[in-house]
């Protein structure tokens, strides 16, 4: 039989479970990529289990994403964070290293191999052949303790690329014209596996764009064949002999088709504030420019910067336009200083900032109130940019960079500029300065480095068996982890759950924490949210932080795979309506009385609740397997995981 190249790496990982779609599915973990907002999270979960070394090589701790300073805070995070990584075997690559997603593409990426990170971008390692998949920090720690990974079977999704991207088309208006397509919940439990001709025009890093945005389509994950692209990616950076050959059998079908000719596109944009809001540059052309943003895990790579600089050389930014910087890497920001390209930059009046997730996360260059963002960065949610009102764009470095200089939204082709060469694969090996595991006696001897914002993860009770809750807050369509749990000022308080509790939802209802009277004893209760519930980031606070705010259930028409994952990972009931209609009848104050809950769970994937304070039945439905159940039953995946684990001595911190 003809396999897809998603079904040969999933069954080359199978550990049990059935292919189908939609049935659930376990799979064995080659690598783990951690970063340090969920890191310290998942180091904490570690700690609870009761791990003393993990059992996954390589697994690697990043700094990336709280570089920005707010007193000691972020210090003192990665002062732990390095002790934990001596305490457990795990590899530290400390600030100023970059981005997690391009350097574990650089000295980790292997075709074949299996990795799960704590970050949804986690997916960008697709474009070097790799089944790569984005999870909740609880669900990486049960893959560190040798729990494999638990998964949706998700449809496999095959489109094919044909032609050449004409010149000033690049890698973002390929994902932005599947967004255009399909929208940010488009690819929701499937994953999407690009092939044909059209590849060979695509370098490694042009295919981790397009890898890393597939996040914003919803979907599993994105996978590319491992060719000679990959191979000359690998070769650049000392480990050709990591390279394999990996590809679709002749005749592959797939569950779902598509095709795009990469001849047939423009310049694309996405407008303030979804990924999916895309039209032609030419559309919006002449709109004021206030910044124009370079880098984030999304276009991370040596040509995103090169061929800005190749477009600068001689000029100046237009006056009052802030062209920002951020180099995906160290051994990015390396080469484009020998090269002279970071010169060039420079004196075209350009800012350089540190390699790093920085305002792609609203860590710094948030702009300001009205003004326009041009953005090579994954996501334009509301408020993602460290500023509420924001007005974000996605686009090109080609788009960002022409706007940059004419001060107004502007299509790259009418510049009237030579479309430069660049060599896609040029860097400085090893840049990268990381610290390798101790030894398990050496490591055993380390203390983890507390501090009072680093706090241990509270126990929860289980879910009722028979409970009346009223509905405390509801949610409209695509609500993101990004409004559940903000970054920006409340970033560097992530690892404390009472700290970053008072920043709970604001981004949806910022009455919510006087109405449930945060502070003292929250009472129990559900949260009705729309479609795309939980959309974008994996970030599990925004799950962990709710259940210690008392949502026991919440009720929406849709969810977000990671986060209706981590939803069940902490003892929160994610339901959906069965009836669009009941949305809008559940309305702030109605109570919903569940009789014999766990029992109905485990009977059909149909619950019934009732009215409380009235007449009226409600009928929902559930997708838990029976392992969810039983990790709902007993209060969450960290009880459930010390139940498998009563072998292991508790660590003493």
């Amino acid at each position: 039989m003809s396999l897809n190249l998603s079904q040969k790496l999933i069954r080359a990982k199978r550990v049990e479970g059935s292919l189908e779609i939609g049935d659930e599915l376990s799979l064995s973990i080659d690598q783990v990529l951690l970063q340090d907002v969920l890191g310290t999270l998942t180091m904490l979960e570690l700690e609870v289990i009761g791990i003393d070394r993990v059992t996954v090589e390589p697994a690697v701790q990043y700094i990336d994403h709280s570089l920005v300073q707010l007193g000691g805070l972020n210090a003192e995070a990665h002062a732990f964070l390095r002790s934990a990584c001596q305490r457990f075997g795990v590899w530290y690559s400390g600030p100023g290293n970059g981005i997690s997603h391009p350097v574990h593409m650089e000295r980790f990426g292997k075709p074949g191999a299996s990795l799960v990170g704590c970050d949804s971008h986690t997916p960008a390692a697709g474009s070097l052949g790799m089944l790569a998949i984005g999870a909740g920090g609880v669900e990486v720690a049960a893959a560190l303790a040798g729990e494999p990974l638990v998964i949706t079977m998700p449809a496999i999704w095959g489109v094919k690329l044909v032609g050449e991207p004409p010149p000033w088309v690049s890698a973002k208006d390929i994902i932005l014209e599947m967004l255009r397509r399909h929208g940010v919940a488009g690819g929701l439990n499937t994953i999407i596996e690009y092939y044909g001709p059209g590849l060979e025009r695509l370098s490694a890093m042009d295919r981790h764009v397009i890898a890393n945005m597939g996040a914003e389509l919803g979907a599993t994950t994105s996978v590319f064949p491992s060719d000679q692209a990959t191979r000359r990616f690998l070769a650049a950076q000392g480990r050709e002999g990591d390279w394999m050959e990996l590809a679709a059998d002749p005749g592959a079908e797939y569950d779902r088709h598509e095709e795009i000719d990469l001849g047939a596109l423009e310049p694309l944009i996405a407008q303030p504030s979804s990924p999916d809001k895309v039209v032609p540059v030419a559309e919006l052309a002449g709109q004021p420019v206030h910044q124009s943003y370079l880098g984030s895990s999304a276009n991370p790579g040596y040509r995103d910067f090169a061929i800005a600089a190749a477009m600068v050389k001689g000029r100046r930014v237009a006056e009052g336009v802030s062209l920002d910087i951020n180099p995906g890497t160290r051994q990015v920001l390396q080469a484009l200083i020998q090269d002279g390209q970071l010169g060039t930059l420079v004196a075209a009046g350009a800012r350089l900032h540190q390699p790093g997730c920085n305002g792609c996360i609203g860590m710094g260059q948030a702009p300001a109130v009205g003004q326009n963002s041009l953005r090579t960065v994954p996501r334009n949610f509301p408020g993602r940019s460290g500023t509420r009102e924001d007005s974000v764009f996605l686009c090109s470095p080609e788009t960002a960079t022409a706007s940059a200089l004419t001060g107004v939204i502007t299509d790259p082709r009418t510049l009237g500029l030579e479309y430069p060469s660049i060599d896609p694969d040029r860097t400085v090996a090893g840049a990268a300065i990381l610290e390798p595991p101790l030894s398990a006696e050496a490591g055993a001897r380390v203390p983890l480095l507390k501090t009072d914002n680093i706090t241990r993860i509270p126990d929860f009770e289980p879910l009722a068996e028979d409970c009346v809750l009223p509905v405390l807050l509801r949610a409209g369509d695509n609500v993101s982890t990004d409004d559940i749990m903000p970054a920006g000022e409340a970033l560097p308080y992530w690892s404390s759950i009472e700290r970053s509790a008072n920043f709970a939802f604001i981004g949806v209802d910022r009455d919510y924490l006087n109405r449930i009277g945060q502070g003292s004893s929250p009472p129990d209760h559900i949260v009705v949210g729309g479609h795309n519930y939980g959309q974008g980031s994996s970030r599990e606070n925004a799950s962990i932080v709710a259940r210690y705010l008392g949502v026991r259930i919440i009720i929406a028409r849709s969810f977000a795979r990671i986060h209706w994952a981590n939803l069940v990972s902490f003892g929160v009931l994610p339901l959906t309506f069965t009836d669009g209609g009941d949305y809008q009848a559940l309305t702030l104050g109605t109570r919903l009385a569940f009789d014999g809950l766990l029992q109905q769970l485990n009977a059909s994937h149909s619950v019934t609740a009732r009215l409380a304070d009235g007449q009226g039945t409600l009928h929902l439905h559930h997708e838990l397997s029976p392992r969810q159940i039983e990790v709902l039953r007993v209060g969450g995946l960290l009880p459930w995981l010390r139940t498998r684990k009563t072998d292991v001595n508790p660590i003493k911190a």
